[in-house]
């Protein structure tokens, strides 16, 4: 790894393995963000838990758009990211008093909790019980690990290094789909093994939050100056830090004077006329895609920049939401399903909105927050973007199935009309922090702003 000229540094195995340890936060994620699809589409599940909705998914002249509508199977999935947005304000607490590794700790703890409850549940509460406690892990991890991440690499490549939590988040989903295509054949428990193995990624992440190094940032916030010096010289491989430690000494001296696509691939590809094997098959094609096309983005982000990557997918996202709603539209109705080659082209379609989504608004959601508060508002200011991002999940979560069962086809032409509506967000508001010391952000970025800088430039 070669130096910044301003902030050299070096690899070195100790930061590698931190890197990857602490990234299994994003991978605990992934996983449950796809098991829970796959594991509403089996039949065991549904036979114990929502048994009308197995009975309208299996009779013979079911409404393809509405055979999964169910406020209470809808709530299976979005309690975890209803606790995820409370306890992420919680986890910010945690995380400027206590560090970030204490954080990432208790997430694992939170969700080995969660995967044992939820897979062993007797009844319908405890399972939401069960989802709960891991939408609390999910808070806690959400908001240390990005964070983590971006103030322990070096500036030349923190896009690329932050990017390490999306890319463990798709590698998770791509395990769970698989996971989910293998338990199915297991009856009456294959649900029951698909969410216990959520525990396995967070053991991991536990193990790793006893080895992982706090932060330099983090140190130096709590006082420990002389810790937080020697970490950085153990995390860039070289003496001379000094430059980059002014830096975070000064960030730190302002802020002591200062004041969350795929969750129901699964019930997609079934509403598009896919059995349940082939639908559970169709979405690990979709998770090789994902993986595949985030490491197009820890490639590319460091050398293009965000905004190109934000720009370039909104154009390729919103064209293929558009095409599938025509096609759905045009040949989907109530009973009957698409030719297999048109679903073939729904599948297609799919992949290149996953693939654009994966390099692109997937981890740059989680890197841009991370990298751009200011020291003294870092942990509360992610927290937000943690909150935002679970309860715009939460609220998907909820209503989209009923959302599929009432506008049918048009709901793929609703989405598209947020991601215009993005793409003109990112083209007008947001900057460019290719290569910008994360502790500079404000006055190399935000303060020469043509928008931004009204609110943040220095009066004085």
């Amino acid at each position: 790894m070669s130096g910044n000229p301003i902030y050299p540094s070096k690899f070195t195995l100790y930061v590698g393995i931190c890197w990857i340890l602490a990234a299994f936060g994003g991978l605990m994620f992934g996983y449950d963000i796809g098991i829970s699809g796959g594991v509403t589409a089996m039949d065991d599940f549904l036979i114990k838990f929502f048994p009308k909705v197995h009975e309208r998914k299996m009779h013979a002249k079911e409404d393809n758009y509405c055979k999964y509508d169910d406020q209470y199977l809808q709530l299976f999935t979005s309690s975890l990211y209803l606790a995820a947005l409370v306890s992420s304000f919680f986890a910010s607490k945690v995380c400027t008093k206590f560090g970030r590794k204490p954080t990432i700790l208790a997430a694992s703890l939170f969700f080995l909790a969660g995967a044992a409850l939820s897979s062993g549940a007797p009844n319908l509460w405890m399972l939401i019980i069960g989802r709960v406690l891991l939408g609390i892990g999910v808070g806690f991890g959400n908001e240390a690990v990005p964070l983590f991440l971006s103030e322990i690499a070096p500036v030349q490549h923190r896009g690329a290094v932050n990017i390490l939590f999306q890319l463990f988040v798709t590698i998770g989903i791509l395990i769970a789909n698989m996971v989910n295509y293998w338990t199915s054949k297991l009856h009456p428990y294959g649900w029951r093994v698909s969410l216990g193995i959520a525990g396995v990624p967070a053991a991991i992440l536990f193990i790793g939050s006893l080895i992982i190094t706090e932060t330099p940032a983090s140190l130096v916030e709590h006082g420990k100056e002389s810790s937080g010096y020697t970490t950085l010289q153990k995390i860039r491989g070289v003496k001379e830090v000094d430059v980059e430690f002014q830096q975070i000494k000064r960030a730190s001296e302002i802020a002591q004077g200062g004041s969350m696509p795929y969750v129901y691939a699964p019930v997609l590809f079934q509403t598009v006329g896919f059995k349940n094997d082939a639908s559970l098959l169709s979405s690990v094609i979709t998770g090789l895609v994902n993986v595949c096309c985030t490491l197009v983005s820890v490639v590319s982000v460091d050398r293009f920049g965000r905004r190109i990557l934000l720009l370039q997918a909104c154009v390729q996202m919103f064209i293929s939401q558009v095409v599938i709603g025509v096609i759905l539209q045009r040949d989907l109705n109530a009973t009957d399903s698409l030719s297999k080659p048109e679903a073939i082209v729904v599948v297609f379609l799919v992949c290149l909105f996953v693939s654009a989504f994966a390099w692109s608004w997937g981890p740059l959601g989680w890197l841009i927050p991370s990298e751009t508060f200011p020291l003294e508002t870092r942990t509360a200011g992610f927290a937000f973007a943690v909150s935002s991002n679970m309860l715009c999940t939460f609220i998907i979560a909820q209503a989209f199935l009923s959302m599929l069962c009432h506008m049918r086809a048009l709901i793929f032409f609703f989405f598209g009309g947020w991601i215009l509506v993005m793409g003109i967000f990112v083209y007008y508001l947001l900057p460019e922090t290719k290569n910008v010391p994360i502790d500079a952000m404000v006055d190399t970025v935000w303060n020469k702003h043509r928008v931004w800088k009204k609110f943040t430039a220095d009066e004085n």
